[in-house]
């Protein structure tokens, strides 16, 4: 008998009956659909879709009376952080010249409905940090240029005043 219990379910499995497919290979390769949404995800919006108002008033409602409980779930439902959203082709970012088309492909996906406005604004806060990502990179490199060729004068300097 095996004395580690991980030991014994692993026996166990390799024995028994096991996975109907393969291990390592998926029992749905095309996996989820974008977009899709849970079953008791959508049977509960189903059943509150009449009462998402009165709902969402006492919820307000004893959110302003103080509840705590009440105002962070005002605060994470009423506004949500993320939505769902689906994958865009957004252009390769190498240098700054490459920042406009992808802020231009994110101004395009938003207007189309493809991502979210608040999708959108995140995406360009990223476009943002690689435009000061690069402009930090070529600060570096002017700065690593200048300081050669200080260094390089300087060198010629104390060559000519050895001479």
């Amino acid at each position: 008998m095996a004395v580690n219990p991980l030991q014994k379910q692993r026996k166990r499995h390799k024995s028994g009956p096991g996975r109907p497919f393969q291990k390592g290979q998926s029992g749905n390769p095309a996996g989820r659909p974008i977009g899709a949404r849970n079953a008791a995800t959508q049977l509960a919006e189903a059943l509150l879709d009449g009462e998402a108002e009165a709902l969402t008033r006492k919820l307000v409602e004893l959110a302003l009376e103080g509840d705590p409980a009440m105002l962070r779930l005002a605060v994470e439902r009423i506004v949500p952080r993320r939505a769902r959203t689906r994958p865009f082709p957004l252009p390769e970012i190498n240098t700054a010249a490459d920042l406009v088309p992808a802020m231009a492909a994110i101004a395009r996906a938003a207007a189309e409905g493809v991502i979210t406005p608040f999708d959108a604004a995140e995406m360009g806060r990223l476009v943002e940090t690689a435009l000061r990502a690069a402009e930090i990179g070529d600060f570096e490199r002017r700065l690593a240029e200048l300081e050669r060729e200080v260094e390089g004068a300087r060198m010629e300097h104390d060559d000519a005043s050895s001479a």
